[in-house]
């Protein structure tokens, strides 16, 4: 696949992370839309292939951090948050056990 290919891959994978990351949250999805086009523009005359793939590096990076790692709250109270986990984010936890076995 082309560079150009890739930049325009990861600019669609990134808008789509983040309409399932800030899901009903308007300022989040705007502020995230923003930064995105506002990166890829300042990058946009970049020519060395070399700089290009490492900006994709950085680019797949973040879409990975944003899918794995960010989880929206939301105010329901002045000193309160509901947390909204996405359903790929629960897994299920391994039972904690009060005493370990030994390795042998």
């Amino acid at each position: 696949m082309g560079q150009a290919a890739k930049v325009l891959q990861l600019f669609k994978t990134l808008h789509r992370t983040r309409q399932q990351v800030f899901k009903n949250d308007t300022r989040a999805l705007e502020a995230a839309r923003i930064k995105i086009n506002e990166e890829f523009k300042s990058n946009k005359s970049e020519t060395s292939p070399k700089k290009i793939e490492e900006l994709i590096k950085i680019g797949s990076d973040v879409e990975l951090l944003l899918r794995t790692s960010v989880i929206q709250g939301i105010h329901t109270d002045h000193n309160t948050l509901k947390l909204v986990p996405r359903k790929e984010l629960l897994v299920e936890n391994v039972p904690y056990c009060d005493a370990p076995t030994q390795k042998q």
